[in-house]
C-alpha cells in the first residue's frame, strides 16, 4: 500500500486521507452495523477529511460524544468526529469508501460495541 489511504463519498464532495491502519475495526453497535462501516481511527492513524467541510450532515445520539458524518449530496457516512462536547479530538474515516483494492487488503478486527466493548478477536 501506499504512504496515504484516500478515500472519497460516491458524488466525490466529501475526501479524506489516511495512513495505512495495522487494522480496520467493524463495530456491530447499533449504528456502526447499520453503516456497514470500517473504521480506521485518528489516532493512531494519523488521519483528515480533506475537502467538503461545508457538505456535512451530522448525526449524533445517546451520550452525543460522537458526530457520524455524511455527505449531504449522496448520503455516504465517510467519517465521524469528537462532538464538541469532548475534551479529546479524534475523527475515525469510513475505510468503505476507499477503493475495492485498499478494502480487500485491509485486516479487520471485529469490535462488540453492542455489548462488551472489547475485540472480539
Amino acid at each position: 500500500m501506499s504512504d496515504k489511504i484516500n478515500g472519497a463519498c460516491h458524488c466525490g464532495a466529501v475526501t479524506f486521507e489516511v495512513s495505512p491502519p495495522e487494522f480496520a475495526v467493524s463495530c456491530n453497535c447499533s449504528m456502526c452495523r447499520r453503516y456497514a462501516a470500517l473504521w480506521a481511527h485518528c489516532p493512531p492513524n494519523e488521519g483528515a477529511v480533506l475537502t467538503g467541510h461545508d457538505h456535512l450532515d451530522a448525526y449524533s445520539w445517546a451520550d452525543h460524544m460522537i458526530d457520524f458524518q455524511s455527505c449531504k449530496t449522496c448520503g455516504c457516512v465517510t467519517h465521524w468526529s469528537s462532538a464538541e462536547n469532548t475534551d479529546q479530538k479524534r475523527i475515525a474515516v469510513n475505510l468503505r469508501m476507499a477503493s475495492l483494492e485498499v478494502i480487500n487488503s485491509l485486516h479487520i478486527r471485529h469490535f462488540d460495541g453492542a455489548d462488551t466493548w472489547e475485540f472480539l478477536d
